[in-house]
């Protein structure tokens, strides 16, 4: 009897060990697909903070603050955080990771000097701070992207694709050095003759929107990418998303937060259909960061540049498949968003080669 006691302890231990090493694995696994979302200029601040105390309070850039405040506001950070972005907050920090909240000196930075959207989006894309790329007219890049490597890929080829707010993305990515599908500001979306939904927001595109600014409406955005998702499932998808930025140089904090809010929404939806999806289920990571910062100070918050301190900070938070649950990131540590191309390849289980060094990947597995 003492015997088969002891025997049952060992297998029991034994099953449990195997159980470990098989939910390890399973959560370290290499991802099958990846998504990269964006949302321009929006502050390491108010993700790890919440809203400002300081502008949310302030008539000058939140015209009803009473209301403001009863949406946003509480007087603990970790709960104002949560009501501004619930998903990240209740479930990337259980089951995924947030870097770049600088109270732990968990430090997320853009490496090119001019801290602005174009160089910005080039340096996650292409892992190069090119510095000569210091503006934001419609010039094609001249740097390959990881986009547009992982669409020489066997493995990716013909299923990639970038939906974006701002009309600029197709020269960033260099659509027309590799013909990627971008579909970027007012353009015209594909499958107009087959898929209705994507047909009607051709319509609303085309005949409701009257006035048609460089950055398309993110709901817009949005939907046309999960439309268009829904029935190519491709493996790569970027959805760079904008109106965060937009209503931050229009000195509305309370238009800034909303569009923060809704994009957290859009970021669930979007997590749950994957979640819900035979194609994507466990087998897809999801990154989400931003382009730059802002100022640091309240006067400030709706600049962003190189002579404006602040706006070199950024974050990145990531969750699904080669990303492990540690959550909130307090350790001290330095990273770059110029490592985030040469991560996008590695969570895929490849390299990225370019034209040019690209920097070091970060490890989710081991962070």
């Amino acid at each position: 009897m003492q015997n088969l006691f002891t025997t049952m302890k060992v297998l029991t231990a034994l099953f449990l060990l195997f159980a470990a090493l098989c939910t390890n694995a399973q959560q370290h696994k290499t991802a099958e697909n990846i998504f990269i979302i964006t949302t321009d200029g929006f502050r390491w601040q108010e993700v790890f903070n919440g809203a400002d105390s300081v502008l949310i309070n302030s008539t000058k850039y939140t015209y009803d603050t009473l209301l403001t405040k009863l949406q946003y506001w509480d007087s603990n950070s970790t709960e104002r955080r949560k009501k501004l972005m619930p998903f990240f907050w209740n479930v990337i920090a259980r089951q995924g990771q947030l870097l770049g909240n600088r109270n732990y000196d968990n430090k997320m930075n853009a490496a090119n000097l001019y801290k602005f959207s174009y160089p910005g989006y080039s340096e996650i894309l292409t892992g190069y701070t090119d510095p000569f790329i210091f503006s934001n007219k419609a010039a094609v890049n001249p740097n390959k992207n990881i986009l547009e490597h992982l669409n020489e890929n066997e493995m990716y080829k013909g299923k990639v694709v970038a939906f974006s707010s701002w009309s600029l993305f197709p020269f960033i990515l260099g659509k027309e050095r590799n013909d990627l599908p971008v579909y970027s500001g007012y353009e015209t979306l594909p499958d107009t003759g087959t898929n209705p939904a994507l047909n009607m927001l051709n319509e609303l595109q085309d005949k409701i929107i009257v006035e048609k600014k460089s950055t398309r409406y993110d709901a817009v955005t949005f939907l046309s990418a999960k439309e268009y998702i829904q029935t190519h499932e491709p493996k790569v998808v970027l959805i760079a998303l904008g109106e965060t930025d937009e209503w931050a140089h229009s000195s509305r904090y309370d238009h800034y937060l909303q569009h923060a809010a809704a994009v957290d929404k859009m970021i669930a939806e979007l997590w749950y259909f994957i979640q819900t999806s035979p194609s994507y289920k466990n087998k897809t990571a999801m990154l989400i960061t931003t382009d730059h910062g802002r100022g640091s100070k309240a006067g400030q918050w709706k600049a962003h540049g190189f002579l404006t301190a602040g706006s070199g900070q950024t974050w990145l938070a990531g969750i699904g498949a080669g990303i492990s649950a540690k959550g909130e990131d307090k350790e001290p540590q330095q990273l770059y968003q110029k490592q985030i191309a040469a991560t996008i390849a590695a969570l895929l289980g490849i390299d990225f080669t370019a034209d040019h060094a690209v920097a070091a990947k970060m490890n989710f597995n081991n962070n």
